[in-house]
C-alpha cells in the first residue's frame, strides 16, 4: 500500500468523533505505561509486568506500550490514523484473549468478579476497524502532511 493511500481520508466529522474519542480514552493507559502517569507504573516495571508476569516476548511488549502510548496521539491529532488505530486494536485483541476473556464479557461494575470483561476492548476494536477502513476524516494531519509530501493515492 502507498503512503499516500495510507493516509487519504475523507472530510468527515463523524470520523473525527471516532478518532479524537478513542484517542482521548486510549491516552491515559498509554500514559500509565509509558510515563508512569494516572497511577500507572512507567515505561520498566510494565515492560517487567508483560514479560515476566505475563511472559511476553519483550518486542511484543515494547509493541504494546508504543502502541498504546503514540497510537493515542496519533489518533487525536490525525496522523498515520489507520496505522495508530491498528496498533490499538491489536492491543486490545491481544489483552481481551490473555487476560479479560476469563472475566466473562461485562465489565466489573460491581466489584464481584476478579477482574474486568472484554465489552470495552469490543468497542474499542470496533472504533479501530472504522478508522483503520474510513482513515482520520476532518480535522486530521493526515491529508496536511500528504499533501506536503506530495502523495499520490
Amino acid at each position: 500500500m502507498k503512503l499516500g493511500k495510507l493516509m487519504q481520508t475523507d472530510n468527515d466529522c463523524t470520523i473525527t468523533i471516532a478518532r479524537v474519542m478513542l484517542g482521548l480514552v486510549m491516552f491515559p493507559h498509554g500514559a500509565q505505561k509509558m510515563l508512569g502517569w494516572c497511577g500507572g507504573h512507567g515505561f520498566s516495571n510494565t515492560m517487567n509486568m508483560f514479560t515476566q508476569g505475563m511472559g511476553v516476548p519483550a518486542l511484543f511488549a515494547f509493541l504494546a506500550i508504543v502502541a498504546e502510548f503514540f497510537g493515542s496521539i496519533g489518533l487525536i491529532v490525525g496522523l498515520f490514523s489507520r496505522i495508530a488505530a491498528a496498533g490499538i486494536a491489536s492491543v486490545m485483541l491481544v489483552a481481551t484473549l490473555m487476560v479479560h476473556r476469563s472475566n466473562g464479557f461485562f465489565m466489573n461494575w460491581m466489584g464481584n468478579q476478579k477482574g474486568e470483561g472484554y465489552e470495552y476492548h469490543i468497542l474499542a476494536i470496533a472504533l479501530c476497524i472504522v478508522i483503520m477502513c474510513k482513515g482520520s476524516g476532518s480535522y486530521s494531519l493526515d491529508p496536511i502532511v500528504a499533501k506536503k509530501l506530495k502523495l499520490k493515492k
